[in-house]
């Protein structure tokens, strides 16, 4: 059953809440400088402590956000990560501005809400993916163009100045996590432009150094989302500024969570969850 610590008051049993991706500290020197999300001492369910895939889960409750009523329970979950960790890479690490050129690739359930992100900042989005349907839901969101580069035979940067009258994109957000996607996210900026890393790889990533320092460009990693900026995206979304239902396109019980995480593998829909029966 659920039940409260013996000195919790910012929450009741029966609350719907929400719990971040990213649990840290709160005393260690990056804490202390407001960036939460890297925290020395930083852990993640299902890294570092048991994951949520049970019917109970204990959790800090300095770190539990209450979910209003006008937020859905079973779509607000992604908030939780796949909502959230867009915004810190579109808003702290990308830093888009009105007017920015923003390529995104890959729209996946993280690159589709990166395109949110970055057309409510005023950001002019390109969309890149392989995936037809995953274009077309990257246009409802406020992409003003996309690129499938099985189509484009000249490749994504030139498709890009294309699109830029040559000028190359000021921001590139790559959410795949490939050596080759990063590369090519890199080829389609202009002078000056910023890489920033969404997508995880162990693999190392070839770069010339040389454009690098150059024509002073700009490479950043972007991981999960600080817990203060929360309450914030929660608000996004119980205004309708941004989407949060229409981006779960399947649901699976408990019991068969082995479906959810093939469907997972074989890259089908925006995002899976698994609920209670």
């Amino acid at each position: 059953m659920a039940q409260l610590g013996e000195h919790v008051t910012n929450v009741g049993v029966g609350d719907r809440v929400l719990l971040p991706a990213v649990l840290p500290c709160g005393s260690c020197v990056a804490c202390r400088n407001g960036r939460e999300n890297i925290c020395l001492h930083l852990r993640m369910f299902g890294n570092d402590i048991d994951g949520a895939y049970a019917q109970y889960v204990t959790a800090p409750a300095k770190d539990v956000f209450v979910l209003p009523d006008e937020i859905p329970l079973v779509e607000g979950c992604i908030i939780a990560d796949a909502v959230t960790t867009p915004y810190h890479a579109v808003k702290n690490r990308a830093e888009v501005r009105p007017g920015d050129v923003v390529v995104v690739y890959g729209c996946g359930g993280v690159g589709l809400n990166v395109v949110q992100f970055a057309n409510l900042a005023g950001g002019i989005v390109i969309a890149v993916d392989i995936a037809e349907e995953k274009l077309d839901h990257a246009l409802r969101l406020g992409a003003t163009a996309v690129i499938n580069p099985k189509m484009e035979g000249a490749g994504v940067a030139k498709a890009v100045r294309r699109l830029t009258a040559g000028a190359g994109a000021d921001i590139a957000i790559e959410a795949i996590g490939n050596p080759t996607t990063m590369k090519d996210a890199f080829s389609t900026l202009r002078p000056g432009g910023r890489l920033v890393v969404v997508g995880y790889s162990d693999h190392d990533v070839a770069l010339n150094a040389g454009r690098v320092m150059y024509r002073e460009m700009e490479i950043r990693g972007s991981l999960g989302c600080r817990p203060v900026d929360y309450p914030r995206v929660i608000e996004l979304a119980r205004t309708g500024r941004i989407e949060v239902a229409s981006m779960v396109t399947a649901r699976f019980p408990l019991a068969e969570i082995n479906a959810g995480l093939d469907t997972l593998r074989a890259g089908q829909g925006i995002r899976s969850v698994v609920v209670m029966e």
